[in-house]
């Protein structure tokens, strides 16, 4: 059965709409992680600090980031981490970047080749100030990380780049593993939870980096919980899907605070199983959904090591 097959009466099951008011008392008992604990997360943490990287983990206030330190996988976010947006959602500053650190490239290499990396991910902040949003320090990071761990599988999750196909070149040219980039939510929601992003552009990105590699692994994520209905959030996936993306993710939205969007409604368990199924009835080679799940989340389960 295709997601598609579902009605808006029957989609996952019995929905019920959950008061905004409601929400913020108490979560489901589905929605814990893990306190941040452990020696690997506090070895982690002293060497980013050591040297001067950046996290989305913390950047992000990202749930996971206990267990996922622990396991000793993090997102590092490069290009600083002040970002020229002010999505709705996201926990990340706001306002003006500062210079761009030419050095951070061999810094981020050396910390995944000290901490001996099978994995990583690189993302950043959007920078719009920048001619090519960025691409050159990914290309760069890329590489470096290439050298100083030539077994270690690279994932990438960037921005839209303002569509910017001759700066997504200069990534996909550095050979990634696994090319990221999160539409977030569905289309009619994008002018309120994503003001300067544009929805098709960000599905022609994915079109445009299966075209310059249709070996290149391609990746995108949603929230859910945002006020989506089922058919908006079923539209999204199968657009998704007829871009030939590979992986897909697929995760509650938690407020990071009370000036971020309100959450509408939870989803349960049972009903990311569903998505999950669904999605991969599409078509997607790996789909991860569940209420605790991120874009990065479980991300070098996604793709075989480099051999």
């Amino acid at each position: 059965m295709s997601i598609s097959s579902y009605s808006n009466q029957t989609a996952l099951g019995s929905l019920k709409m959950v008061e905004s008011d409601q929400l913020h008392r108490r979560h489901p008992k589905w929605i814990k992680a893990k306190l941040p604990a452990g020696p690997n997360y506090q070895h982690l943490k002293l060497l980013m600090k050591d040297l001067n990287l950046n996290t989305v983990c913390e950047e992000a206030q990202c749930p996971n980031i206990g267990e996922c330190w622990n396991d000793r996988t993090a997102t590092f976010m490069i290009l600083g981490d002040v970002c020229t947006r002010r999505c709705m959602y996201c926990a990340v500053k706001k306002g003006k970047p500062g210079q761009v650190d030419t050095d951070e490239p061999y810094r981020l290499g050396q910390a995944v080749r000290n901490l001996e990396l099978n994995h990583v991910v690189i993302t950043s902040v959007n920078r719009d100030d920048l001619a090519d949003g960025g691409a050159s320090i990914f290309a760069e990071c890329i590489k470096s990380c290439q050298k100083q761990r030539p077994f270690c599988t690279i994932e990438v999750l960037i921005p839209d780049l303002q569509g910017d196909w001759r700066a997504l070149a200069k990534i996909v040219s550095a050979k990634p593993n696994v090319l990221n980039h999160n539409m977030e939510t569905v289309s009619r929601l994008y002018k309120r939870c994503r003001p300067r992003s544009i929805y098709q552009r960000s599905l022609d990105l994915l079109v445009q980096a299966k075209k310059l590699d249709p070996d290149l692994l391609t990746k995108t994520g949603l929230m859910v919980g945002l006020g989506e209905t089922f058919d908006e959030l079923r539209k999204a996936i199968m657009d998704i899907r007829e871009t030939q993306c590979d992986i897909l993710t697929i995760g509650q939205y938690l407020p990071p605070s009370k000036k971020h969007l309100n959450l509408r409604r939870y989803y349960t368990p049972d009903e990311f199983n569903q998505l999950e199924e669904e999605a991969i009835n599409l078509g997607f080679a790996h789909v991860e959904a569940g209420p605790m799940v991120r874009s990065s989340y479980h991300a070098r389960r996604h793709i075989p090591p480099v051999s």
